[in-house]
């Protein structure tokens, strides 16, 4: 009866595991198939195991395994989405590692919770890459040598600001709107003093970095894969996102164009 009882606790901590590495994947950006196929691989890579599957959409995760007869289920909500490529990377070497071994449920516990703590970029090298990537955009889009430095500045500011207002943990309908309305104000200021010459170009390329990109690829990876619940609710939130862009610089240059700013 002990070593019954030992068994269901480990097959619990199995279901438990999964879904950890299940979690950190999803609020990491990753995509549903991908969760779900993590999720049953490390179920079934006990031989106690013989069903498990895993039904993800872009909010939550209910996840069962069956053992000897009896079925477990586990569910939880996954609210926070942050895109963090370095953590589905870790996971996915990790779920590998797992199934492929003799790990211990004990010991994949601990290496997904030290993967869960993993800090992302630092403030300073999200600030500097991302601006430097507007900046360079405006060189695809034709800019001249002071747009480049207009859209690097203004990229520099609507990122900074962004990730300020980003801890009242606003939607990010309102922080893509604040940062496109900013980007618009910006480009028009830089035009007037004379740093910038083109203000299209200056405005398209620092908003660059506000653009829902991992959120449209996943969209059509899920709709691809079959996952059409999942394909149509990132789809949305893609293009919620660009509307968000599309209203903020919008009202911005509507009222400059009036000759009200």
């Amino acid at each position: 009866m002990d070593k019954d009882h030992n068994n269901r606790l480990e097959a619990k901590k199995l279901l438990l595991l999964s879904i950890l590495a299940g979690r950190i994947m999803l609020g990491s950006g990753a995509e549903t198939y991908r969760v779900e196929d993590t999720i049953e691989r490390i179920c079934k890579s006990r031989k106690d195991i013989k069903y498990a599957d895993a039904f993800v959409t872009p909010t939550g995760i209910f996840a069962s395994l069956e053992f000897k007869g009896e079925m477990l289920t586990y569910l939880v909500r996954v609210k926070s989405i942050r895109i963090d490529l370095n953590k589905i990377n870790l996971v996915n070497d990790f779920s590998r590692e797992f199934v492929n071994s003799q790990m211990s449920i004990d010991e994949g516990l601990r290496i997904l919770r030290s993967i869960n703590k993993t800090k992302n970029y630092n403030l300073l090298t999200k600030v500097l890459g991302g601006s430097l990537g507007c900046a360079f955009f405006s060189l695809l889009f034709g800019g001249s040598l002071l747009d480049f430095i207009s859209s690097y500045l203004v990229g520099l500011a609507v990122i900074l600001t962004v990730n300020s207002i980003d801890k009242y943990k606003m939607t990010f309908f309102i922080n893509n709107f604040i940062g496109a309305a900013l980007a618009s104000i910006l480009s028009i200021f830089t035009i007037k003093i004379g740093i910038g010459k083109n203000m299209d170009i200056i405005i398209i390329s620092s908003i660059m970095s506000l653009v829902p990109g991992v959120a449209i690829t996943n969209a059509i990876r899920d709709t691809m894969s079959g996952d059409f619940v999942s394909g149509l609710s990132r789809g949305m939130e893609a293009i919620f996102s660009a509307l968000a862009i599309a209203f903020g610089v919008g009202l911005v240059l509507n009222i400059y164009f009036k000759g009200l700013l």
